[in-house]
């Protein structure tokens, strides 16, 4: 048997290859949308994609398993559980408790586990030619590495009314009929790692086990106790916030991503061509580089999504293709960088990308305001604003502050002043140009804070303490 993690350092996203290398079947679990990695690995190792099923609907990224049977003619496997309000929107196999999918020699049998969301499968992996037990758990989003999915995603992006309480005691349950029930030996296989929002503090390792969680997992012993209530309270705390586009993701996921194909090449546009577009409103320029480089000088009206590492996660921070139909240009150094780009774009559903250019030579540009942590308490602003999540606000923050994550800021606009200066600020800077870039081109007046949080308190903790005469 193969078995192969793919893994989206961007979006902290696990999907999984798994092949009968007798047969030269193989089977892809919670691919995302952007598939050419999952036929590569086919492709080397002679092997036929035949199916494709996923955990679970998806909140966080777009999933790939209608695109990949689109392109390879695989089946479809989706979960028939969770009632009607959680079943799939497009045509598939139903995977109810027990049944199973068979992959040349290999057995995956799902299992019933809500908690994180109703519909919430685990698959469990047989080497049939090795053993006649199960040696492997592709647990989704329900048992992390250290962790365990959050039950109140439904609540936080998918319109639900305090179900997030339902949700941590289907987990309870989960864990003690199923999770619980499996050997120790059983190597478990996540959806997400460190990073992620589906969770409050996942770990970094790719891998666990089953023994392993029941001996070290924070929630271990609340299951030993029998303690549901202790549980529930201690699972629901100090939740991260959780991204307005989730709900976007939610939909489409369970109604059925748009179909890709296959996508043209990004062609470099002439930058006379892209001042008169972006002079006419017909294009959004995304400025890809850091904010430092962006706070020197950058296109007017300009989005920062800087680079490739979380360019998925911040687009969709930045830019939401159910209210704007205007075409992305990317600020790339060569075709290749813009491509990699929209890759990580199409896996959030940001698919417009009109073309990209190399510089700024001849387009209209301006000089992000910015002000040093010495100079805040002398501009006149109408909202100091905290785009971190709300638990680091609470560790601490600047006084006065006002805090609403990035990721929620361009649905939650009604939170904002109606006019004044909005002064931005996030740990180091990155969220807040990032966050910025939005607000300024939602025509607020916005002022970011030089070096963010990091740069005020080391700013502050310089300052002589004032003593009595």
């Amino acid at each position: 048997m193969l078995l192969e993690r793919i893994y989206d350092e961007d979006l902290a996203q696990a999907s999984y290859f798994i092949g009968c290398q007798a047969t030269g079947e193989a089977l892809v679990v919670d691919a995302r949308r952007d598939v050419a990695e999952y036929l590569e690995l086919a492709r080397r190792h002679g092997m036929r994609i035949v199916a494709a099923t996923e955990t679970h609907i998806h909140a966080d990224y777009l999933s790939g398993t209608r695109e990949l049977a689109a392109t390879t003619g695989a089946q479809i496997y989706v979960s028939g559980e969770g009632g009607q309000h959680w079943q799939y929107g497009f045509e598939a196999n139903r995977l109810r408790h027990g049944d199973t999918i068979t992959i040349g020699n290999i057995t995956v049998e799902a299992r019933h586990t809500p908690g994180h969301t109703p519909e919430h499968l685990v698959l469990l992996v047989t080497d049939g030619a090795f053993s006649s037990a199960p040696g492997y758990a592709l647990t989704g989003d329900f048992v992390f590495a250290g962790d365990l999915g959050r039950p109140d995603l439904l609540d936080e992006a998918a319109g639900g009314a305090d179900t997030r309480f339902e949700g941590a005691r289907q987990l309870f349950a989960s864990l003690r009929d199923e999770f619980l029930s499996l050997d120790d030996h059983i190597q478990v296989f996540p959806a997400h790692g460190s990073g992620s929002a589906c969770g409050k503090a996942l770990g970094a390792l790719p891998s666990t086990t089953v023994g392993y969680e029941r001996l070290n997992a924070w929630w271990a012993t609340y299951l030993r106790d029998g303690d549901e209530q202790g549980f529930v309270d201690e699972l629901l705390d100090g939740q991260p916030d959780a991204h307005a586009y989730f709900g976007r993701m939610k939909r489409e996921n369970r109604d059925g991503p748009q179909l890709l194909g296959s996508l043209p090449p990004i062609v470099q546009m002439a930058n006379d061509d892209l001042a008169r577009r972006l002079e006419a409103d017909e294009v959004i320029f995304v400025d890809t580089r850091d904010q430092h480089a962006v706070h020197a000088g950058t296109v007017v009206r300009s989005l920062n999504v800087p680079g490739l590492a979380k360019a998925a996660s911040y687009g969709a921070w930045v830019y939401d293709p159910e209210t704007e139909t205007r075409p992305l240009v990317l600020l790339a150094p060569d075709q290749g960088f813009a491509q990699a780009m929209r890759d990580h774009l199409v896996r959030v559903g940001v698919d417009h990308v009109a073309g990209y250019t190399t510089d700024l030579d001849g387009l209209p540009t301006t000089v992000p305001a910015v002000v040093p942590p010495a100079e805040l308490e002398g501009v006149d602003v109408a909202m100091l604003l905290d785009v971190r999540n709300r638990t680091e606000h609470t560790a601490g923050h600047i006084p006065g502050s006002e805090q609403l994550s990035g990721g929620r800021v361009l649905w939650h606009l009604d939170q904002l002043p109606d006019d004044g200066t909005i002064a931005t600020y996030c740990q180091s800077g990155v969220r807040n140009s990032v966050t910025a870039s939005a607000l300024r081109r939602a025509g607020y007046d916005v002022v970011e804070l030089e070096g963010s949080y990091a740069g005020w308190s080391t700013w502050k903790h310089s300052q002589p303490i004032a003593t009595s005469a």
